[in-house]
């Protein structure tokens, strides 16, 4: 795939991995960004997908898939296991996240975390003026289908590391092409975390 059509955040998750490690992409879908990170990063990835489908389209890209729920299927693995865990665009689809961050935290020397801030100002603009539910390029669903359970923004996550003690080594923040420096809580589409013990 030519680098500018490959996704921002798939480039940025690169970067925070060292060459060669162990990573668990958990809600790896069809194994775009593990494939990525195989090519790129030449690691050794494994994934946790739900979904039939998209794990038949990981298996045509070689890739090491287990057919597991997130919120059961983290217990299988031992202390370090890995050195990096991924959540990508999955965390706020995930029944109970706290336990699920804490057990990745546990299995893994890192964590990565990306998600989609519900508090972009598009998405409050929508909510108090409107009157609406946020539709916008990073939540793209309707209320009716949209797949994520928990509705959280930069700043509640923040919140979260600090009520639980977990640091944040690195903090990078999106909008739709490119890195937003100011005020994310309100600009950013979504943000990227590295996460540590």
């Amino acid at each position: 795939m030519n680098d500018r059509l490959e996704r921002l955040d798939h480039r940025i998750i690169a970067t925070m991995i060292e060459p060669g490690s162990r990573v668990l992409d958990l809600g790896c879908g069809e194994g775009v960004l593990l494939d990525y990170l195989v090519r790129k990063r030449d690691i050794e990835g494994f994934g946790i997908e739900i979904n039939e489908a998209a794990i038949y389209k990981c298996m045509e890209r070689s890739l090491s898939v287990s057919h597991e729920d997130i919120d059961s299927g983290l217990k299988h693995y031992p202390d370090n296991h890995f050195d990096y865990v991924i959540f990508n665009q999955t965390m706020q689809q995930v029944h109970r996240p706290k336990k699920a961050i804490v057990r990745a935290l546990k299995i893994g020397k890192k964590v990565i975390v990306g998600f989609p801030n519900f508090c972009h100002f598009k998405a409050r603009y929508q909510l108090t003026v409107l009157g609406r539910v946020p539709v916008t390029a990073s939540l793209p669903y309707t209320w009716y289908d949209t797949p994520n359970l928990h509705f959280l923004s930069i700043g509640d996550f923040f919140d979260f590391c600090r009520q639980e003690k977990i640091g944040i080594e690195k903090k990078i923040f999106l909008s739709v092409q490119r890195r937003v420096r100011i005020l994310p809580n309100l600009f950013a589409y979504n943000a990227i975390l590295l996460l540590k013990k």
